[in-house]
Protein backbone atom coordinates (compact mmCIF):
# COMPACT_ATOMS: atom_id res chain seq x y z
CA UNK A 1 0.00 0.00 0.00
CA UNK A 2 0.95 3.82 -0.79
CA UNK A 3 2.52 5.91 1.97
CA UNK A 4 0.08 7.90 3.75
CA UNK A 5 -0.54 11.68 2.74
CA UNK A 6 -2.36 12.45 5.87
CA UNK A 7 -2.85 10.58 8.81
CA UNK A 8 -4.90 11.21 12.01
CA UNK A 9 -4.34 10.02 15.09
CA UNK A 10 -6.57 10.26 18.42
CA UNK A 11 -8.10 13.49 16.88
CA UNK A 12 -11.00 15.25 18.84
CA UNK A 13 -13.06 18.53 18.66
CA UNK A 14 -15.73 20.01 21.21
CA UNK A 15 -17.60 22.56 21.09
CA UNK A 16 -18.20 24.70 24.30
CA UNK A 17 -21.10 27.16 24.49
CA UNK A 18 -23.58 29.21 26.70
CA UNK A 19 -26.70 28.36 25.98
CA UNK A 20 -28.18 30.93 29.13
CA UNK A 21 -26.03 33.72 28.10
CA UNK A 22 -22.62 34.93 29.48
CA UNK A 23 -23.76 34.40 32.80
CA UNK A 24 -24.76 30.64 32.29
CA UNK A 25 -22.87 28.22 32.61
CA UNK A 26 -20.48 27.02 29.88
CA UNK A 27 -21.34 23.50 28.24
CA UNK A 28 -18.92 21.38 26.32
CA UNK A 29 -20.35 19.24 23.28
CA UNK A 30 -17.66 16.53 21.77
CA UNK A 31 -17.96 16.63 18.14
CA UNK A 32 -15.28 14.57 17.45
CA UNK A 33 -14.32 11.68 19.10
CA UNK A 34 -10.55 10.18 19.03
CA UNK A 35 -10.76 9.83 15.20
CA UNK A 36 -7.61 7.79 13.64
CA UNK A 37 -7.21 6.70 10.25
CA UNK A 38 -5.33 7.45 7.45
CA UNK A 39 -5.46 8.42 3.60
CA UNK A 40 -2.73 7.10 1.24
CA UNK A 41 -1.05 9.22 -1.47
CA UNK A 42 -3.37 9.65 -4.40
CA UNK A 43 -6.64 7.76 -3.26
CA UNK A 44 -9.94 8.92 -3.09
CA UNK A 45 -11.09 8.62 0.40
CA UNK A 46 -15.39 9.24 1.22
CA UNK A 47 -16.66 10.31 4.53
CA UNK A 48 -19.83 9.39 4.49
CA UNK A 49 -22.53 10.62 8.02
CA UNK A 50 -25.73 12.16 8.64
CA UNK A 51 -25.98 15.55 8.87
CA UNK A 52 -24.04 16.66 12.31
CA UNK A 53 -21.97 13.89 12.93
CA UNK A 54 -18.42 16.03 11.96
CA UNK A 55 -17.63 15.79 9.21
CA UNK A 56 -17.62 19.64 8.32
CA UNK A 57 -15.69 19.59 11.54
CA UNK A 58 -12.63 17.59 10.77
CA UNK A 59 -12.53 19.37 7.43
CA UNK A 60 -12.29 22.16 9.30
CA UNK A 61 -9.77 20.68 11.34
CA UNK A 62 -7.28 19.59 8.50
CA UNK A 63 -7.33 23.38 7.11
CA UNK A 64 -6.32 24.67 9.99
CA UNK A 65 -10.07 26.24 10.75
CA UNK A 66 -10.48 25.50 13.94
CA UNK A 67 -8.74 24.22 17.18
CA UNK A 68 -8.61 20.10 18.00
CA UNK A 69 -6.79 17.96 19.90
CA UNK A 70 -4.47 15.15 18.85
CA UNK A 71 -2.32 14.53 15.48
CA UNK A 72 -3.22 15.06 12.01
CA UNK A 73 -0.09 14.88 9.94
CA UNK A 74 0.49 15.75 6.56
CA UNK A 75 3.12 14.18 4.85
CA UNK A 76 5.14 13.04 7.52
CA UNK A 77 5.26 16.47 9.39
CA UNK A 78 2.78 17.08 12.35
CA UNK A 79 0.42 20.36 11.57
CA UNK A 80 0.01 22.75 14.68
CA UNK A 81 -3.82 23.06 15.97
CA UNK A 82 -2.99 26.66 15.88
CA UNK A 83 -1.31 27.38 12.72
CA UNK A 84 0.86 30.99 12.33
CA UNK A 85 0.24 32.68 9.64
CA UNK A 86 3.89 31.19 8.10
CA UNK A 87 2.22 27.71 8.86
CA UNK A 88 -0.91 28.59 6.81
CA UNK A 89 1.15 29.61 3.79
CA UNK A 90 3.20 26.39 3.58
CA UNK A 91 0.23 24.19 4.52
CA UNK A 92 -1.43 25.76 1.31
CA UNK A 93 1.09 23.78 -0.91
CA UNK A 94 0.16 20.78 0.96
CA UNK A 95 -3.99 20.74 1.11
CA UNK A 96 -6.48 22.90 -0.17
CA UNK A 97 -10.81 22.51 -0.27
CA UNK A 98 -13.76 22.79 -2.51
CA UNK A 99 -16.26 23.62 -1.27
CA UNK A 100 -20.66 23.16 -1.55
CA UNK A 101 -21.27 26.27 -2.64
CA UNK A 102 -18.66 27.67 -5.17
CA UNK A 103 -20.50 31.01 -5.66
CA UNK A 104 -19.94 32.06 -2.18
CA UNK A 105 -16.19 31.21 -2.30
CA UNK A 106 -15.98 32.71 -5.59
CA UNK A 107 -14.84 36.53 -5.93
CA UNK A 108 -18.09 38.24 -7.70
CA UNK A 109 -16.58 41.27 -8.81
CA UNK A 110 -13.74 39.60 -9.90
CA UNK A 111 -13.01 37.95 -13.46
CA UNK A 112 -12.39 34.01 -13.30
CA UNK A 113 -8.87 34.96 -14.73
CA UNK A 114 -7.67 37.30 -11.89
CA UNK A 115 -9.68 34.66 -9.30
CA UNK A 116 -7.72 31.81 -10.52
CA UNK A 117 -4.22 33.74 -10.43
CA UNK A 118 -4.92 35.15 -6.90
CA UNK A 119 -2.62 31.91 -4.97
CA UNK A 120 0.07 32.50 -7.66
CA UNK A 121 0.21 36.67 -6.25
CA UNK A 122 -0.57 35.87 -2.91
CA UNK A 123 2.63 33.45 -3.11
CA UNK A 124 4.55 36.14 -5.61
CA UNK A 125 5.36 33.18 -7.33
CA UNK A 126 6.48 33.12 -11.43
CA UNK A 127 6.23 36.41 -13.88
CA UNK A 128 2.45 37.70 -15.00
CA UNK A 129 3.09 35.64 -18.15
CA UNK A 130 4.03 32.86 -16.18
CA UNK A 131 1.22 33.23 -13.98
CA UNK A 132 -1.19 33.48 -16.91
CA UNK A 133 0.12 30.97 -18.50
CA UNK A 134 -0.64 28.55 -15.43
CA UNK A 135 -4.22 29.62 -15.75
CA UNK A 136 -4.78 28.90 -19.22
CA UNK A 137 -3.18 25.37 -17.68
CA UNK A 138 -5.85 25.03 -14.85
CA UNK A 139 -8.45 26.00 -17.14
CA UNK A 140 -7.94 23.41 -19.58
CA UNK A 141 -7.58 20.72 -16.76
CA UNK A 142 -10.92 21.40 -15.56
CA UNK A 143 -12.61 21.54 -18.59
CA UNK A 144 -12.96 25.66 -19.91
CA UNK A 145 -11.13 27.49 -22.11
CA UNK A 146 -9.07 30.27 -22.11
CA UNK A 147 -12.19 32.67 -22.61
CA UNK A 148 -13.81 32.03 -19.50
CA UNK A 149 -10.87 34.16 -17.83
CA UNK A 150 -12.64 37.36 -18.79
CA UNK A 151 -15.85 35.89 -17.47
CA UNK A 152 -17.00 36.81 -13.55
CA UNK A 153 -18.77 34.36 -11.48
CA UNK A 154 -22.37 35.59 -12.26
CA UNK A 155 -21.54 34.72 -15.79
CA UNK A 156 -21.28 30.89 -15.21
CA UNK A 157 -23.41 27.87 -14.80
CA UNK A 158 -22.91 26.22 -11.35
CA UNK A 159 -21.73 23.11 -13.01
CA UNK A 160 -18.63 25.70 -14.38
CA UNK A 161 -18.85 27.93 -11.19
CA UNK A 162 -17.35 24.74 -9.28
CA UNK A 163 -15.41 23.50 -12.30
CA UNK A 164 -13.24 26.84 -11.34
CA UNK A 165 -13.27 26.48 -7.37
CA UNK A 166 -12.26 23.01 -8.37
CA UNK A 167 -9.23 24.77 -10.40
CA UNK A 168 -8.46 27.14 -7.89
CA UNK A 169 -7.97 24.78 -5.44
CA UNK A 170 -5.64 23.23 -8.15
CA UNK A 171 -3.25 26.02 -8.33
CA UNK A 172 -0.67 25.44 -5.51
CA UNK A 173 -0.49 21.70 -6.70
CA UNK A 174 -1.53 20.63 -3.24
CA UNK A 175 -0.86 16.66 -2.59
CA UNK A 176 -4.76 16.36 -1.31
CA UNK A 177 -7.90 18.14 -1.85
CA UNK A 178 -10.82 18.13 0.63
CA UNK A 179 -13.50 18.44 -0.95
CA UNK A 180 -16.90 19.13 1.30
CA UNK A 181 -20.72 18.48 -0.21
CA UNK A 182 -18.77 19.53 -3.70
CA UNK A 183 -21.90 17.97 -6.03
CA UNK A 184 -25.04 17.84 -3.81
CA UNK A 185 -25.80 21.30 -4.65
CA UNK A 186 -25.61 20.82 -8.46
CA UNK A 187 -28.30 18.89 -10.89
CA UNK A 188 -27.32 15.49 -11.28
CA UNK A 189 -26.43 15.42 -14.68
CA UNK A 190 -23.78 18.28 -13.78
CA UNK A 191 -22.77 16.25 -10.53
CA UNK A 192 -21.70 13.50 -12.72
CA UNK A 193 -19.54 15.16 -14.98
CA UNK A 194 -17.82 16.57 -11.79
CA UNK A 195 -17.23 13.92 -10.49
CA UNK A 196 -15.90 12.47 -13.53
CA UNK A 197 -13.52 15.32 -13.41
CA UNK A 198 -12.38 14.46 -9.56
CA UNK A 199 -11.77 10.85 -11.05
CA UNK A 200 -9.87 12.27 -13.97
CA UNK A 201 -7.52 14.44 -11.68
CA UNK A 202 -6.56 11.60 -9.45
CA UNK A 203 -5.61 9.66 -12.07
CA UNK A 204 -4.08 12.55 -13.91
CA UNK A 205 -2.57 13.75 -11.41
CA UNK A 206 -1.88 11.39 -8.63
CA UNK A 207 -4.09 13.76 -6.75
CA UNK A 208 -5.41 12.43 -3.10
CA UNK A 209 -9.11 13.38 -2.62
CA UNK A 210 -11.31 13.06 1.02
CA UNK A 211 -14.67 13.99 -0.24
CA UNK A 212 -17.10 14.23 2.10
CA UNK A 213 -21.21 13.97 2.00
CA UNK A 214 -24.05 12.31 2.50
CA UNK A 215 -24.50 10.20 -0.69
CA UNK A 216 -23.76 7.15 -0.25
CA UNK A 217 -24.39 6.04 -4.29
CA UNK A 218 -21.92 9.50 -5.53
CA UNK A 219 -19.21 7.73 -2.68
CA UNK A 220 -19.66 4.26 -3.83
CA UNK A 221 -19.31 5.34 -7.62
CA UNK A 222 -16.04 7.55 -7.06
CA UNK A 223 -14.21 6.57 -3.65
CA UNK A 224 -11.75 3.90 -3.17
CA UNK A 225 -12.45 3.37 0.48
CA UNK A 226 -15.36 4.90 2.26
CA UNK A 227 -15.36 5.75 5.73
CA UNK A 228 -18.73 6.12 8.10
CA UNK A 229 -19.17 8.47 10.76
CA UNK A 230 -21.94 8.67 13.12
CA UNK A 231 -21.79 11.28 16.55
CA UNK A 232 -18.19 11.87 15.91
CA UNK A 233 -16.57 8.58 15.62
CA UNK A 234 -15.44 6.29 12.54
CA UNK A 235 -17.61 3.03 12.90
CA UNK A 236 -16.24 1.56 9.53
CA UNK A 237 -14.11 1.52 6.67
CA UNK A 238 -14.48 -0.25 3.90
CA UNK A 239 -14.17 -0.71 0.15
CA UNK A 240 -17.36 -0.29 -2.01
CA UNK A 241 -15.80 -2.83 -4.12
CA UNK A 242 -16.21 -5.33 -1.42
CA UNK A 243 -20.04 -4.74 -1.44
CA UNK A 244 -20.55 -4.60 -4.97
Amino acid sequence: MSEPIISFRSVSNAYVSRPWGTIGKKEVKPVLKNLSFEITRGEIFGLVGESGCGKTTLAKCILGLIDYKGEIIVNGCKREARPSFAERRRNAFEVQAVFQNSFSSLNPVKTTGWILEEPLRAHRLGSAGERQNRVDEILDLVGLDSSYKKRKPSELSSGQKQRVAIGFALMLNPGLIVADEPVSALDVSVAAQVLNLFRDLNKRLGLALLFISHNLEVVHYLCDRVAVMRNGSITDIYSPDSIA
